[in-house]
């Protein structure tokens, strides 16, 4: 049996019209740990969507009225219910009726009659789906925030050693304000590619990529590959990232930006700097811990000119963190 202790938190909507069949999946499913609401045709699901805000539809195909089709059509039209994932329950095995059903905009499908135990796969597969598009960044599609602090916490408590790169574009909002949105978009996804051509190559299948926002990434990696990992992407970025600049600001080696009063002044070319953080022998115990270190790093690191990486260096027994030039 699967049984997700987080499964309280989510909120499903059974439509079927057959009462049976939805007292067997609401038993199924609270038995589990969901929260169950039922609808018994279409129309009334349509009004439950919109006032209950379900976290996933299992929706019958065969009803009358507004057939699982329409119903799911419906859904996907509207703004506010269009991200909702939807199982599509179907008594049939009929290959054209599944076509139809990923056409209109179902997620997955589950063919009656089904066991518990795919039943509840297929409910907590689309489940965990759903959250992580959630939590993606909708620029580059890495894992937001709530998922690298997940991670972390994940890897401290199972007292993995891991090492943790903390990214950023320098002179970022510069380059923004002077070439525009749309080129700031641009170098965000060139990094993005560096990294992930660096993950590839270089790291690991345990390895994982975020993306807080705008020009900050993070890599969680090994504590053996965390430095080449980060000049490669550091080399990869500076040989690269002039493509993303005009000629004439290459040559001059720096951005002529007009501030609020018209006066001019030089902002340096983006460069890169990378804080590196290694938590081995279960020094920290929580992921804000990792965070404070990083933003330390970092911020060090930006007052020196050029792209850096910048490792935290401890002395044994020693609380306070000491940042140095790598």
């Amino acid at each position: 049996m699967i049984n997700d202790h987080k499964s309280e938190q989510y909120k499903l909507l059974v439509v079927d019209d057959e009462e049976h069949i939805r007292r067997i999946l609401k038993f199924q499913l609270e038995k589990n740990g969901y929260n169950v609401v039922t609808a018994e045709n279409g129309e009334v699901a349509l009004q439950l969507v919109r006032r209950e805000a379900p976290d996933l539809i299992l929706l019958d195909i065969m009803m009358p009225k507004l057939d699982g089709f329409e119903v799911c059509k419906r859904i996907r039209q509207n703004c506010q219910t269009s991200q909702i994932p939807i199982i599509m329950l179907t008594a049939k095995n009929d290959m054209p009726d599944k076509i139809k059903g990923l056409k209109d905009g179902a997620n997955d499908y589950l063919v009656k009659p089904y066991s518990n135990e795919e039943l509840l796969l297929r409910v907590k597969n689309v489940l965990e789906w759903s959250q992580q598009q959630k939590q993606a960044n909708p620029l580059t599609g890495f894992a937001g925030n709530k998922a690298i602090e997940k991670e972390l916490q994940r890897r401290i408590e199972n007292k993995q050693p891991f090492a943790f790169l903390y990214m950023d574009i320098d002179n970022f909002k510069a380059y923004n304000d002077y070439y525009g949105y749309q080129k700031g978009d641009e170098s965000i996804l060139f990094l993005a590619d560096i990294i992930k051509e660096s993950i590839n190559t270089l790291g690991g299948s345990s390895d994982f990529v975020g993306h807080i926002g705008g020009d900050d990434f993070v890599i969680i990696t090994s504590p053996d590959r965390a430095e080449y990992i980060a000049r490669h992407i550091i080399d990869e970025f500076d040989k690269g990232s002039l493509v993303l600049m005009k000629e004439d600001d290459i040559r001059r080696g720096y951005l002529e930006i007009k501030n609020r009063l018209g006066e001019r002044r030089r902002v340096p070319l983006m460069s890169l700097t990378v804080a590196l953080v290694v938590n081995e022998g279960n020094r920290l115990a929580h992921f804000a811990q990792v965070s404070d270190i990083a933003s330390e790093l970092k911020l060090f690191g930006k007052g020196i000119p050029g792209s850096i990486v910048v490792r935290e260096r401890r002395r044994e027994n020693t609380p306070a963190a000491k940042a140095e030039k790598q």
